[in-house]
């Protein structure tokens, strides 16, 4: 099988070089024989696919079958360790993920060249493009990372799984933050492809606004799976901690996001083509950076788990003059820029400071500052190496104290920016829209207040405060946002209000499907400001003892050691009582998983958290360790309005997949008109809900 697995590798990297060379030969030579040789060039894609596929099988056939004559199968996997885990060794280690991420890419590439006859030609560059990305990968894992490396000596067991990913998550979440930095590549494919041919219209934009969705999508789904599993595995009692790990995660999200938000211009106005484009360019970079800080071992990181010297592929050697993928890109994109530049220029300018467009470039701005923050703070330690010859890493006060403020500003703008028109804005009109908005704004803040919260005593307090007001402002926007449409709707449907919304929805789901997206976002801030509230306690609990935190008393039932071939588990079973009466049992849990070859047979322990959850507040307890008596230690939590923060993901996730649905069909009045009078069958929409 390791032999089976390195030909598909080399023969997928043949066929890549001829899909790379012969279709850069085809486009350059408009005739009859270069479509021929362009379709080979296609078919060879597609080719790679399969040969990569191949590769892939035999990786995760190894695993299955205890194959520990292979390096990575031995170093990932062991004979106890579960089918699904076996099946995600094929991302959990250095050579494994390059593989996956080639296999990715291949698949994507191979939508993408089954889909060439929308528009030939610009498939064709996007193709040539995501067959020099594809040879780059291939190079890797064929010459530097081949997972399917031989052991000297074969063992009777592998090392096993890092315990960290033994998780259920953990078999999904790897795969969707890779095909959210993987996919990428396609709306940069695009992008380039459509700046080398100087395409005329923005029909490519279209076309990469919807693949750049779809990874979103993706790439938003890992994070959220992300942030669930720190939360639930970790025991720490948090879902975020600026880890350069997860940084590499949002960083291209945040790019993407605006480019999201600004392409509207593009399409709307022809504006901002430039902008676009470089925010695309920008996008597929951090991607590959984000790859290169998760798998080459160049920062320190939890989530980091393969370490190697891969990185002078994606960087370079500057000492001994080695270009590396990351400044090859650069220059390409640079190049390519300059020499059609002319070809971007923008088709109008922005006209008022209250527009749409303006509430776009702002939003733009702010998350292209945050990315920077993020970007500066994760890979200052690096520099900081570079210059004094020592790591030096920022905490997490200097991203909080940045992109608190950003994000906030952000959630101001989410609320404003449905209110405004494209082109110019009345004050009047946004005093009339934004009334009751503000009205539920300030009351918000009012019976916090009355409730407790003292934000000037508290920066904390202060934070969450504007938090809650600021969500309740793009809540109550939204809704009017959608009540507004729907009464226009009514009188010609002849329905009931919520259906009138429904068929709204249905209409614009580009539209309405990112408000719901916003409304989502809302959410998330919501729950985020519960973190100013927590509460944490931890003390030994033999059975019999009991512990408090806040309105919670914790009783221990009993406390277990329990070994299996996998791991050696210590827990511990708690009753929950509140204001006198037992609510829930709770049964933490710590685990520490056998590693073949250590003397004690024990390695990296492995908290299962147990939570008790409800919309006000989660109860988050851990075995933190067991004393020499073998008391457990408990440490417990409690973390207020952390369920909105998932249900705030959830929500964003729906949303974002109305806004991929196509438009139902315009609506056509059932009434009868004269031929005569002049037949309207739809009006349009003005942003604040009156009709234009």
């Amino acid at each position: 099988m390791p032999l089976l697995g390195n030909f598909c590798l080399l023969f997928s990297l043949a066929l890549a070089v001829y899909c790379f060379g012969a279709g850069i030969v085809a486009l350059l030579q408009r005739n009859p024989a270069s479509n021929r040789l362009g379709e080979t060039a296609r078919r060879a894609g597609i080719g790679t696919f399969i040969t990569v596929t191949g590769a892939a099988l035999a990786l995760v056939w190894a695993a299955l079958n205890n194959d520990f004559s292979v390096a990575y199968i031995h170093d990932h996997t062991n004979r106890a360790l579960p089918i699904p885990y076996k099946l995600a060794a094929l991302w959990s280690g250095q050579e494994g993920s390059l593989l996956f991420w080639s296999w990715l890419l291949a698949g994507y590439g191979f939508v993408l060249r089954l889909r060439h006859k929308v528009d030939k030609r610009l498939f064709a560059y996007s193709s040539v493009v995501l067959a020099g990305i594809q040879i780059f990968f291939l190079l890797i894992v064929n010459m530097s990372a081949n997972p399917f490396g031989i052991m000297d000596r074969v063992s009777a067991d592998g090392n096993g799984l890092n315990p960290l990913l033994q998780y259920p998550e953990m078999v999904i979440h790897p795969p969707m933050l890779y095909l959210g930095w993987v996919g990428f590549s396609v709306p940069f494919a695009f992008a380039l492809g459509a700046l080398i041919m100087k395409y005329p219209g923005e029909k490519w934009i279209s076309i990469t606004r919807r693949w750049t969705m779809v990874t979103w999508l993706f790439l938003t789904c890992g994070i959220l799976l992300g942030m669930h599993w720190s939360y639930a595995v970790l025991g720490w009692g948090g879902y975020w901690m600026w880890d350069p790990v997860e940084n590499a995660s949002i960083l291209p999200w945040l790019t993407g996001t605006a480019f999201l938000h600004s392409v509207m211009m593009q399409e709307k106005r022809g504006m901002m083509k430039t902008w676009n484009v470089w925010l695309v360019f920008t996008t597929f970079m951090l991607s590959i950076l984000g790859t290169f800080l998760t798998r080459s071992g160049v920062v320190s990181s939890v989530h980091s788990f393969a370490e190697s010297n891969i990185g002078t592929w994606f960087v370079g050697d500057p000492t001994r003059f080695i270009p590396g993928f990351l400044p090859i890109v650069l220059l390409v994109c640079l190049f390519f820029y300059i020499k059609n530049r002319r070809h971007l220029k923008a088709e109008n300018k922005l006209e008022a400071l209250v527009s749409r467009e303006s509430s776009f470039m702002f939003n733009n701005l702010l998350l292209l500052a945050a990315c920077f923050a993020v970007l500066w703070g994760t890979l200052f330690p690096i520099i900081s190496e570079w210059v004094k010859g020592q790591k030096i890493a920022v905490g997490l006060p200097f991203f909080n104290n940045v992109n608190l403020p950003a994000g906030l500003f952000l959630l101001f703008l989410t609320a404003l920016g449905p209110l405004l028109a494209w082109r110019k804005t009345s004050w009047a009109s946004i005093r009339k829209n934004f009334a009751i908005p503000a009205a539920f704004s300030v009351l918000t803040i009012i019976v916090l207040m009355a409730l407790g919260m003292r934000p000037w005593v508290d920066a904390a307090h202060f934070y969450a405060l504007t938090a809650f007001a600021l969500g309740m402002l793009v809540i109550t926007t939204i809704t009017l946002e959608f009540i507004r449409g729907g009464r226009v709707l009514q009188g010609k449907l002849h329905a009931n209000l919520l259906a009138s919304m429904l068929h709204l929805l249905r209409r614009n789901t580009r539209r309405y499907g990112g408000y719901i997206v916003h409304f989502g976002v809302a959410v998330i801030f919501i729950g985020f400001a519960g973190s100013a509230f927590d509460k944490d306690t931890e003390q030994p609990l033999a059975p019999g003892q009991k512990m408090q935190i806040g309105d919670y008393i914790l009783v221990s039932q009993d406390a277990t050691i329990d070994d299996n071939a996998n791991y050696k588990s210590y827990a511990t079973t708690l009753d929950v009582y509140k204001g006198g009466k037992k609510i829930a049992n709770l049964y933490p849990e710590l685990r520490t998983f056998h590693i073949s070859g250590r003397p004690d047979n024990e390695g990296q322990p492995d908290h299962i958290v147990a939570n008790h959850s409800t919309f006000k507040e989660d109860l988050y307890v851990i075995y933190a360790s067991p004393t020499q008596e073998r008391v457990p230690v408990i440490k417990a939590m409690v973390k207020p309005l952390v369920v909105w923060v998932w249900i705030g993901w959830l929500v964003v996730v729906l949303g974002t997949v109305v806004a991929l649905v196509p438009n139902a069909a315009p609506l056509r009045s059932p009434v009868a008109v004269a031929v005569s009078a002049p037949v309207f069958e739809s009006k349009e929409m003005h942003p604040a809900g009156a009709v234009k």
